[in-house]
């Protein structure tokens, strides 16, 4: 199910390259409770753990949220409001559903290995623009999916 939501994900139209500090592609993150919610979107993602940006898009290419962080700072700007938070954990919350392991995304990103908690990334098909990430715990079960662009 998850999959068929990254592909129905159109590309926001942007495409920035990717390099050493920036990406761009689809997500999608299905939590598996009763309601089964799901959340996919385009992103572009720069920066690293300690200090970055990820812009989220919907399928028509138009910007639905931009969140920033920096050490002990980190704000949403959803278009209709400016959130502010000191975890950038909160405010994924706010936008997905469920946080989202942006410190190990980033190592993901880059063939590496990382902890976090509760989350395994499998880092497979790595080479071909992809990483699965499941989280067991906690409950309830979250996948998220990436696809980026080459």
């Amino acid at each position: 199910m998850a999959s068929g939501l990254v592909a129905a994900c159109a590309q926001p139209p942007r495409g920035a390259p990717h390099t050493e500090d920036a990406w761009s592609g689809r997500l999608a993150l299905l939590v598996e409770d009763t309601s089964a919610q799901s959340f996919s979107a385009g992103f572009e993602l720069q920066g690293n753990a300690g200090r970055g940006e990820l812009a989220l898009f919907n399928p028509l290419g138009n910007v639905i949220a931009r969140v920033r962080w920096q050490p002990g700072s980190a704000t949403l700007d959803d278009g209709k409001q400016i959130r502010r938070s000191t975890s950038i954990a909160a405010l994924t919350e706010a936008i997905a559903g469920s946080t989202l392991p942006i410190a190990a995304l980033f190592a993901w990103l880059h063939g590496e290995e990382a902890e976090a908690s509760g989350w395994y990334a499998d880092l497979s098909s790595l080479p071909a623009g992809r990483i699965t990430a499941t989280r067991l715990a906690p409950l309830p079960r979250a996948v998220l999916r990436v696809v980026f662009d080459r």
